[in-house]
């Protein structure tokens, strides 16, 4: 068979699943109301947000021009940092061109072949990979299960723990106390990726437990999300950002941050800092939505509504773009227990009167393809 061949039964095979994913660029004044991207807080457009990464692009240019460790490291990214660390309580940050990088880097910079890894069921692929690129033993454990951590790290050395603050397909958050208990009392590192809590839940939800800054528990955070932004972090102590510098190869060897990146997300970080109520707001929403749609509230800003198959999801997410909302559409591999979804994302930007004809909409179309 050749190449070409394998290319065309594989498309075959996920057109006839219902899973075939196809690109669809939008223009910036399509006029349809997007209930399925990660702008929680609707910072991105934000004025203040866009003027500091126009102004960050004039100053500094582009692009950083150079890995942090050569001359792309610039005061900007130091800027950031400082800030981001100040407002989660850590004593410390490290910014990242991508979420993705920032996962990739703190497992893998930390992890040997004589390290354990136990990882949540639930994490996502970012975290999965990381356990793949670091070549360490690994244990899955059933999703959100303490009792089965607790097990799997007994007589461990050298462990780390892998979960989410809040889980970005069920919206459901991690028992975050209770594991950081278990782990101090093995020896054990907590690492929290705090995609969906940060902003939704102010500095996040382990800031929210109390266990900010303390040594076993390690943040990493996306820029892309409630910040509006693009990029990642890591956070903890001084001498884990010192060992990331040195070890983290998705740090080393990647061009730092685009200026305009790290300016629009620290902008964005500063309005967040500056308005009490933007939790509150989109907590609001996402429990009123749930509510209306027959569904479990989520932890984050994201309600799942369970579809009956992948075609049916299909369906019903462009049915709702053909009345002008946007909605995302979860299918397998992508949802941890094969249940394909309907994603809608709660927009604390948008007004009283889009948010209500938006989400009258899906409500629609949902029940009208369950």
């Amino acid at each position: 068979m050749t190449w070409n061949d394998w290319l065309a039964e594989q498309a075959a095979a996920r057109e006839a699943a219902g899973l075939t994913r196809r690109l669809k660029p939008r223009a910036y004044d399509d006029g349809v109301i997007d209930l399925a991207g990660n702008d929680y807080l609707g910072l991105a457009k934000h004025p203040a947000v866009t003027a500091a990464a126009a102004a960050a692009a004039v100053r500094w240019g582009g692009g950083a021009a150079a890995s942090r460790l050569v001359t792309g490291s610039l005061g900007i990214h130091a800027e950031l940092e400082t800030e981001l660390a100040a407002y989660l309580g850590q004593p410390a940050a490290l910014v990242f061109s991508t979420g993705y990088h920032a996962n990739l880097s703190i497992v893998s910079a930390l992890a040997d072949k004589d390290t354990l890894i136990v990882s949540d069921a639930h994490v996502h692929a970012s975290l999965i990979d990381a356990t793949r690129l670091a070549r360490a033993a690994v244990t899955v454990t059933p999703h959100n299960d303490v009792a089965a951590v607790d097990a799997a790290l007994a007589g461990s050395t050298r462990a780390l723990v892998l979960v989410e603050s809040i889980y970005s397909v069920l919206g459901d958050a991690a028992p975050l106390a209770d594991l950081a208990a278990v782990c101090e009392r093995h020896g054990a590192l907590l690492i929290v990726d705090e995609a969906h809590g940060l902003g939704v839940h102010g500095a996040g939800l382990v800031a929210q437990a109390d266990l900010a800054g303390q040594d076993h528990v390690i943040v990493t955070a996306t820029l892309s999300k409630a910040l509006g932004s693009q990029g990642g972090a890591v956070l903890g102590s001084s001498a884990l950002i010192e060992h990331l510098v040195n070890r983290a190869r998705p740090f080393i060897f990647d061009t730092g941050l685009a200026p305009a990146s790290a300016a629009a997300a620290l902008g964005a970080l500063r309005l967040l800092e500056a308005d009490a109520d933007a939790t509150d707001r989109i907590r609001r929403r996402v429990e009123g939505f749930a509510s209306r749609a027959g569904v479990e509230a989520p932890a984050g800003a994201v309600t799942s509504i369970p579809m009956p198959t992948p075609q049916a999801a299909l369906a019903a997410a462009e049915a709702c773009a053909a009345e002008g909302v946007r909605v995302g559409c979860f299918r397998p591999p992508s949802v941890p227990d094969g249940i394909s979804r309907l994603r809608v994302t709660a927009n604390a930007g948008l007004s009283d009167e889009d948010w209500q004809r938006a989400t009258d909409i899906v409500i629609k179309v949902a029940e009208a393809h369950r």
